[in-house]
């Protein structure tokens, strides 16, 4: 089977853990302290609303970061709760069965959304125009004061990435988000799924939320490019009217990347992306590629179960 005829699977490092996402299921085992793998299955529900947006050009960027952003946090919760839980106090919590509210989604989806604007977009993208601004004595052209924008966004985009992967939490989650893509790039090459495969993998791959978050960063030089940067309070204003263009543009930058990866001269478009996957992936150990593994066949189990039915129930 080519690269081209397997289904698309993603995935997501979480703590002592990895998530992966098909068709119709999401999975995330982890390693407790027991050194037991525990799992948290989460069958995907399809809403007509999105799945229609999903096919925009565009907009179905943002689409899918408000979606990955939603589920991802319940995966990420779902780490952070069991992985440290001791055995002997241990309760009887089913979390493949345990319903979540509507409620209690729109709390987790909001609440994802407003640490992102607050964190994300604040830091990231407002801090670099006021440090833009306070040189523009020197340099006042609009193509000076946008480079100098992004070049301060891409300095503390990269020290603030650099140093948190020294505090070991991180680096750890940083492990398992190699782990993650080499998994996955043993899957599209065709490789048996063991530790030993696993690990001859590059820890890169084109499709990383990581070379999204870059590209963010050069579509947006080329759209501010379009507007005004005096005054200050409209440069602030157009910067943050634009961030859905900038995402929407980006993501499908992303999928372009991917899409021409094989192409000799064109694959190094996503080179930017890879380059900076060098900080977001670290390698991993052995036990890590283990619960990777895990993960990623219950995935593969749950998603040839679903389409044994479908195919049933049509004949």
């Amino acid at each position: 089977m080519s690269n081209q005829s397997k289904p698309v699977y993603g995935g997501q490092a979480v703590v002592e853990g990895v998530m992966f996402g098909g068709k119709r299921h999401y999975v995330t085992a982890i390693r407790r302290k027991d050194k037991s793998i525990e799992y948290l299955h989460v069958p995907r529900k399809t809403n007509k609303t999105m799945q229609s947006l999903k096919k925009i050009p565009f907009l179905r960027g943002i689409v899918a970061i408000v979606e990955a952003a939603g589920n991802g946090s319940k995966h990420l919760n779902f780490s952070t709760e069991r992985y440290d839980v001791d055995p002997s106090e241990d309760e009887e919590v089913i979390y493949n069965k345990k319903e979540t509210s509507k409620l209690e989604m729109v709390l987790s989806v909001a609440a994802v959304g407003i640490l992102s604007f607050l964190f994300g977009k604040f830091v990231f993208t407002l801090v670099p125009v006021f440090l833009a601004a306070l040189t523009k004595p020197i340099f006042p052209g609009d193509f000076a004061q946008v480079l100098i924008e992004t070049v301060f966004k891409l300095i503390l985009l990269l020290s603030y990435i650099y140093f948190i992967s020294f505090t070991p939490i991180v680096k750890r989650v940083f492990q398992y988000h190699g782990a993650e893509h080499k998994v996955i790039n043993a899957y599209e090459n065709g490789k048996e799924l063991t530790v030993k495969n696993i690990q001859a993998q590059s820890r890169l791959h084109y499709r990383c939320g990581s070379s999204f978050i870059l590209f963010t960063v050069i579509v947006g030089f080329f759209i501010y490019l379009l507007v005004p940067t005096d005054p200050l309070w409209l440069r602030v204003l157009n910067r943050l009217a634009l961030i859905p263009v900038v995402l929407g543009i980006s993501f499908e930058v992303l999928q372009l990347t991917n899409k021409v990866r094989e192409v000799p001269i064109l694959r190094v478009l996503g080179y930017p992306g890879l380059w900076l996957q060098l900080l977001t992936t670290k390698e991993p150990t052995d036990d890590q590629v283990e619960v990777a593994i895990h993960s990623f066949n219950k995935l593969l189990e749950l998603e040839q179960d679903s389409e044994k039915k479908i195919t049933e129930e049509i004949v």
